[in-house]
């Protein structure tokens, strides 16, 4: 009995010096941080592919930077197993409490989880980003819109945004953005009875555009729409007049030669028929010599001479 019991208390503290000599800094450290945690635990986090020391510093972040008890070891190692970024996901919450915005814990697993980059959006809630409209990655350097007097103005737009974190789930991404204020722009300069009150209030561009409402539903909230650069292009309007009254002027040629085609077949027809009609006043009066001669030897013209 003595001998078994000396057996499990040696495999026991063969045991809990591999424990100390496997976690024990990371336990020290742990407890010193108020941020305490099993030897249990640790184990359980290597015995399930975790790695310990990740869960442990997320853990003492959180502690330290004060977001609460709500965020356990277990919560964090969970999010770990989903697949998450938990050292990302702890910082998003450090500089969302700095900076007084509303994001939990589970909504932020839940943007790290949908493959948004959730530290990049509370930072973008703070320090808004500008977007270039159009885009240059796409190969366009300014928005081409026409007047209504017919004159081109080639645009580039600025747009500031800040993350919507409330909508960054599902909500629409810089693209959609892009592509609506690049549409208001155009709309806007559409409606314009001239470049010159484009060009002379470019703000009212803006206005118009910010009053469409264009960050409903997306993952961003527009701050402002600012005008970049305005250039004035072709004149349109002028160069379409000049390309219909040039269709016009060839549609005139093509029915008046037409028209010529059809006089000079009608003078040839006329040719004709007068060519015909001479050929036969000649047949005829080829027969007036023979009525005559007919006409003697019956008797006829020689009887209406005795009467």
């Amino acid at each position: 009995m003595l001998a078994g019991a000396a057996v499990i208390l040696g495999l026991v503290a063969l045991t809990m010096l591999l424990l100390i000599f496997n976690y024990g800094q990371l336990w020290f450290q742990a407890y010193w941080s108020k941020a305490p945690v099993t030897f249990l635990e640790l184990l359980g986090m290597s015995l399930r592919k975790v790695n310990a020391r990740t869960i442990v510093q997320a853990q003492i972040m959180a502690t330290q930077a004060g977001l609460g008890d709500d965020i356990t070891p277990r919560r964090l190692e969970a999010h770990s197993l989903a697949g998450g970024d938990v050292p990302r996901v702890t910082r998003a919450l450090i500089a969302a409490q700095r900076a007084d915005l509303d994001l939990d814990f589970d909504r932020a697993c839940a943007i790290d989880l949908a493959g948004r980059d959730v530290l990049d959006a509370v930072q973008t809630s703070v320090n808004p980003k500008v977007i270039d409209c159009p885009d240059i990655a796409s190969g366009k350097t300014t928005l081409s819109a026409v007047a209504r007097n017919g004159v081109e103005l080639k645009i580039r737009a600025r747009v500031t945004v800040r993350t919507n974190l409330k909508q960054l789930i599902g909500g629409a991404t810089e693209e959609t953005i892009i592509a609506r204020v690049g549409e208001g722009i155009i709309t806007s300069i559409g409606s314009a009875e001239s470049h010159f009150e484009v060009m002379e209030h470019p703000d009212k561009i803006s206005k118009a555009v910010l009053q469409r409402g264009l960050d409903a539903q997306t993952a961003f909230q527009i701050v402002s729409i600012d005008i970049a650069d305005i250039e004035v292009g072709e004149n349109i309007g002028a160069r379409l007049q000049a390309d219909q009254a040039e269709a016009d002027t060839r549609v005139a040629r093509a029915k008046a030669e037409e028209r010529r085609s059809v006089a000079i077949a009608r003078e040839q027809e006329m040719k004709a028929s007068t060519a015909e009609n001479r050929a036969r006043l000649l047949e005829a009066e080829s027969l007036v010599p023979k009525s005559i001669g007919e006409a003697f030897r019956a008797g006829r013209v020689a009887g209406h001479q005795q009467a």
